[in-house]
């Protein structure tokens, strides 16, 4: 058997994390077993499926690097295929036209509720000989069997058995023409040879039905994998309307599509204690039966750690390249500073993301507005003033600009003025990053330059000597 799999989502919302992980396993089965992933878009619901959302899906794969074999293929698209065969199901008689208005279903419904049972379809037009019915408004019901069962054996969960007698008469085609999504995506399913159905738990009460028009239609029954839910970081079930951010915006907050699949690939699937995974360990390794039938939660906080594991070890010039796209978010020049590799060897160690990075690259490029009032309180005072301006000559003075020589310079220069080397160092950043975070200093002062190294740290004294000129004034006299 050629292992066929599919990814349907709806263009109504966000492609979101609990989208992203049915396509990720059922890209995976495919590419494990050589087989064949598709593409196909869900789109019959005309009010709420829009353009935007389709871009967004597309946009989206393809920046995890999800790529389909076959479509996207459209179900709007298809209208005719599915009018076709509820054409041939009504004349072999396995459907219906149903006649029954909307009041006299919520009637029969509020009045099954008041009795204790469950809400369901009568069948009155079943067998309702229609050549006598003048209402002309009518939907198609499938004609599911009333007595057996239907039982499959579901990939991660086992044996699942309904009784017929439970499943009322699925609605397949609207009153205005439309055929309804569980009757579309069961001809789909036919039409594309699909093998392998992998899709999350809300489907499961979907399935018998869907078996039970494909018997219908004589039809091969693929092979089913219902996947468990997913939990927010409060522990209760994902909100697709509160928890499910566009899966483009963590691209936009500076997460690599590596470390993405990694973190999804984990919520409900596990290899032993490994948490690292690449994409060819997780097309090598990925099988079905390690998926957990209990279900996930999120944590932010793995996804950061897993974020800045990648950043840090897949090549650099990868990176940086996929930071070039934030660099130029913050509308940041690199023309006016040093090269991006170098600033990004210095700073990947300390984020979480490229967005993080970005945001703390600013200094190494253009001039900061402001000192930061708790650094300048602290740092820029008249006390210091004399230090910055002994570091500002003997800076003036390197001729030959290296790491090396900055950082044996501010250790000389510690000992020289009987000041701590950590205050030295803490002086000198606030000076030239305008805050007290920041990596190693003289890193820093390296590739910041000579030129502008100077020119912020007699800022910083104009600073002090403008906020403090009075006390400068007492000093300079002792």
């Amino acid at each position: 058997m050629k292992v066929k799999t599919r990814f349907a989502p709806s263009p109504t919302g966000n492609l979101h994390i609990g989208s992203i992980r049915t396509a990720l396993y059922s890209w995976l089965f495919a590419r494990r077993y050589n087989g064949k992933f598709v593409l196909r878009i869900e789109d019959t619901d005309f009010e709420r499926s829009d353009l935007k959302s389709v871009k967004s899906i597309l946009y989206g794969l393809e920046w995890l690097g999800l790529n389909w074999d076959e479509g996207p293929y459209f179900q709007s698209k298809r209208l005719e295929r599915y009018k076709e065969v509820i054409k041939i199901m009504l004349e072999k008689g396995n459907a219906y036209k149903c006649f029954c208005s909307l009041k006299k279903l919520e009637d029969e419904r509020k009045k099954q509720i008041s009795k204790g049972e469950k809400p369901r379809y009568s069948g009155i037009c079943r067998n309702l000989n229609q050549r006598n019915v003048l209402n002309k408004n009518y939907v198609v019901r499938f004609k599911n069997p009333v007595s057996g069962k239907v039982t499959f054996e579901d990939k991660i969960r086992g044996k699942i058995v309904f009784q017929n007698e439970e499943l009322d008469d699925l609605i397949i085609q609207r009153s205005n023409g439309i055929p309804t999504y569980n009757f579309c995506v069961v001809i789909d399913d036919l039409d594309m040879n699909i093998t392998h159905v992998i899709r999350g738990e809300d489907h499961i009460n979907n399935t018998p039905r869907q078996i039970n028009i494909l018997k219908s239609l004589n039809a091969q029954i693929p092979i089913y994998a219902h996947v468990s839910m997913i939990l927010n970081e409060e522990g209760y079930k994902f909100s697709k309307r509160k928890d499910s951010l566009n899966i483009l915006e963590y691209y936009k907050d500076g997460f690599l599509p590596e470390a993405l699949l990694n973190y999804i690939i984990r919520l409900g699937w596990s290899y032993g204690n490994q948490e690292i995974f690449s994409i060819s360990e997780m097309q090598k390794l990925f099988n079905l039966k390690q998926i957990s039938k209990s279900s996930s939660s999120i944590s932010m906080k793995k996804l950061f750690w897993l974020n800045k594991y990648y950043i840090n070890n897949l090549p650099l010039n990868y990176i940086s390249d996929l930071l070039k796209y934030h660099i130029n978010c913050e509308n940041i020049n690199l023309e006016n500073g040093p090269n991006l590799e170098s600033v990004l060897i210095l700073l990947r160690n300390r984020y979480h993301t490229l967005k993080e990075i970005a945001q703390s690259a600013r200094y190494f490029y253009e001039e900061f507005k402001d000192f930061e009032k708790l650094a300048a309180d602290q740092y820029l005072i008249p006390e210091n003033y004399v230090i910055l301006k002994n570091l500002y000559e003997n800076i003036k003075k390197i001729s030959i600009w290296k790491n090396e020589t900055l950082s044996t310079m501010i250790k000389n220069k510690s000992v020289k003025l009987k000041t701590q080397l950590k205050k030295i160092s803490m002086l000198l950043r606030v000076a030239l990053t305008g805050n007290i975070y920041s990596p190693n200093i003289s890193s820093i002062i390296f590739l910041i330059g000579k030129e502008k190294t100077l020119l912020r740290l007699k800022r910083a004294m104009v600073f002090i000597k403008k906020k403090n000129i009075d006390d400068l004034n007492h000093l300079e006299k002792k």
